[in-house]
Order: C-alpha cells, then structure tokens, then sequence
C-alpha cells in the first residue's frame, strides 16, 4: 500500500534560498563523482583557510568548564556587556546589557525579530538585491516582503524617496543592510539618515543588518544606524560570523535602541521566543568579549597589501580586462555582484539567464556562484562571488567565466 504525500507546510511556500539550493545539491554530486568544485556561493571564510583570531579559541577553551549548564535566555553576561561597549564607542550611549540578545548567529534572530513582529498581511520594506534571508522571514510569516530597488547605476545604494513610496498602512518595518550583501555597497551618511527618517515619520521598526560593519575597503565609512537617530526604535543586528571569520560559533547579537518604551510588549515577545529555544550555544557566546575587544584582525586583511583587499583587486582587475562583465566595485563586505552584459552574446538580453548561466560554470567550468535572480531582483544578468579565495584563485576564476562566455560569443 503506497503512503498519501507527505506535504511541506504552506509557509514554505514562497520561501527561497538558492545559495544553498539546486546549484549546490549538483555541485556536491559533481564533487562525489571527484570533481574539484571552486565554491563562490557562501561567504564561509573557514572553507578559503581564514581563521578566527587566536585569542577567541582560547576564550572558548578557558571556559569551557563553565558552558555546560544553559546560560540566561539572552545570553551570558560579559558577551552582551561587550556589545553594550561596542554600541557606545560608536555614540549608542542608551543601551544595557538588558537590551542585547546573543542568538545562533544572526539568522535566527532575524528570525525572532520577525516572528516577534509581524501578522499576516503585514508588510516589511527590503532591499533589492537582498540577503535572501530577509525576505524568507518575512514571507515564512505570512507577511509580505515590498523591495525597494538599490539600482546598479546608484551604485546599489537606494534613493529615499523611492523608498518612502513604498510605505503603507499595513507597513511594519524598514530593513537596511549596510554593508551590503551581495553588492558591498556602503551607504552614505546622507541616505541613512533619510531611511531613518522615513523610519520615524512613519512609525516603523529601524532593522539594521550589520554583521560586515567593519569590513571596508578603500577608506569607505561605516555609519551605524543606531547613531542616526534616537527618537526611533532601532534593531542592530551583528555576530562573529564574517568580521571575526567564526561561522561555526554560530554566534550573533540583536540590540534594541531608540525610543523602547510603546514597544515593550514587541521585545517581551522576542524574549519569549528566546526563551523557548532556552538559549544560544554557550561556548561561542565566551568569544564575543575577546573579539570585540582590542586589535580589530579585520583590519590586516582588507588594508592594501591585505589578503581580502588583494583577492578584491584581483577581481576588479579580471572584470576591467574582461569582454562581457562590468561589476561596481565593492566599498565594503566580502562580495562582488557582476553585471554579464548579455548585448554582446547571440540573442542578446533576451536569451541569456542568470540561472542556465551558473548551472553552465558549474557543469563545465566547476565554479559554484549565485544567481543574481537569487536575492531578489527583476533582472536575471547578474551573479555573486564572494572574496574569499586568494587572488591567484580569483584570478584563474574569472579566466574561466571569460572562457565560458567566448564560447557562447563563438555559438
């Protein structure tokens, strides 16, 4: 007797993440069958032979004999007060340990957040391109995601009043992602403080994606949004995972700053969902004093001369010499959101796609990107990298796409 369909549950319906989609599955098939795979689609700084800064391994070893029992909901003590420091060194001077969450890494407490927050019907104002994390939470919820476009000719930093016109009644939120994924875009001063007064104007939760705050190229300014305005309520969302290369400590913080006080019932609701996943991994949650104290290691590495920033040049490099790609050069983070110009291939715009496209690199030439149509966009001529090999492996990278593109030129 055949079983009846077992069925996912229809929140999951319109929930996408491709970075670890499709395009991955077949390339862990390619590698079973002992292909070398160049994978560009995660920033996973570990898997390119990057490390976390001694000094937190050995904050996590030193305390071990404390991480067995649950730690508090919100997390252990010296980590929040840590992030309390971090968040008045940069002009936050209203908030307490009371007001941080340690979480699993940033995605579950985006998820929490979300959660917390929203209704069916519900509208929540993301960028375009996203991190599609943003989107899923909202949508898993029965809300709706509205992008506001950040378009490549901006520089993929968004226009305000574009932004603004998006507002509705049933609007609840305003993400930002600053430093941005996928486009290293950093926002300038002015157009933060336009978002934020949006925010406050229209009485809507200020989300700030910074989890690559200090991963910044070429003398760009990092603005934390929490410093723009204190009059509104203000999420500031950052972790371990990218600056401190420590993906595996799973390991992210939420700050609550601004005016709290007609939101308290939303930040119960986010600890009760704390709450009821008891706690972060306690281990990691010892790292975070160490890494966000003293030398910034972050630094060595996207300085001239450093590995990230030589690995970017690289990249720059190979698309200025290239006949088909054009890219806006990435002021912050660890990626590069490439622009094929598909005029220059038979059948023009009309007949190239994003997705044929990275399925083709990865069959034939073994590198693994993303999609640009991944993270949320209307146009399907773009693909992500991230920057994280070396530069000599960017480099015969990019001397592979430009080979897969000669032979469609030659089709």
């Amino acid at each position: 007797m055949s079983l009846p369909p077992l069925r996912a549950s229809e929140h999951l319906h319109d929930v996408r993440y491709e970075i670890r989609g499709a395009l991955a599955r077949r390339a862990e098939q390619l590698e079973r069958e002992g292909h070398e795979i160049v994978k560009l689609n995660i920033g996973n700084p570990g898997a390119f032979g990057f490390r976390m800064p001694g000094s937190m391994r050995v904050a996590v070893v030193e305390n071990l004999h404390q991480a067995d029992p649950y730690s508090h909901q919100k997390g252990i003590f010296p980590a929040r007060e840590a992030v309390v420091m971090q968040q008045q060194s940069r002009g936050v001077m209203d908030v307490t340990a009371d007001d941080v969450f340690i979480g699993n890494g940033v995605s579950e407490l985006i998820m929490l957040a979300m959660r917390a927050l929203l209704n069916p019907g519900d509208e929540v104002l993301v960028p375009s391109p996203d991190y599609p994390l943003w989107t899923a939470s909202v949508v898993i919820h029965g809300a709706k995601a509205v992008h506001y476009p950040c378009r490549p000719e901006r520089g993929f930093v968004p226009d305000p009043v574009e932004v603004e016109r998006l507002v509705t009644p049933r609007t609840r939120a305003l993400v930002v992602i600053n430093p941005n994924n996928p486009t290293g875009a950093v926002y300038p001063r002015k157009t933060l403080e336009a978002l934020a007064d949006i925010a406050r104007q229209r009485h809507l939760v200020f989300c700030a994606d910074e989890i690559y705050d200090e991963m910044l190229y070429d003398g760009a300014e990092f603005v934390p949004a929490a410093s723009l305005d204190d009059s509104l309520l203000c999420l500031t969302f950052g972790g371990l995972s990218k600056v401190y290369r420590a993906c595996g400590l799973r390991v992210g913080w939420l700050v609550f700053s601004g005016e709290r006080e007609h939101a308290r019932d939303y930040i119960q609701a986010v600890e009760l969902l704390a709450s009821l996943r008891l706690c972060s991994n306690v281990p990691g949650q010892y790292a975070v004093q160490t890494a966000l104290g003293g030398h910034q290691s972050i630094l060595d590495l996207t300085k001239p001369g450093g590995r990230l920033h030589a690995t970017r040049a690289a990249m720059l490099d190979a698309v200025r010499r290239s006949k088909y790609l054009s890219v806006v050069s990435p002021q912050g983070a660890m990626y590069a959101f490439v622009k094929v110009h598909a005029d220059r291939l038979p059948g023009g715009v009309a007949a190239f796609d994003d997705q044929a496209f990275a399925l083709d690199l990865l069959e034939r030439k073994h590198v693994l990107v993303a999609p640009g149509s991944s993270f949320n966009v209307p146009y399907r001529d773009h693909f992500r990298v991230t920057l994280l090999p070396d530069a000599e492996q960017m480099a015969d990278v990019f001397a592979r796409i430009e080979s897969l593109l000669d032979e469609y030129a030659a089709r």
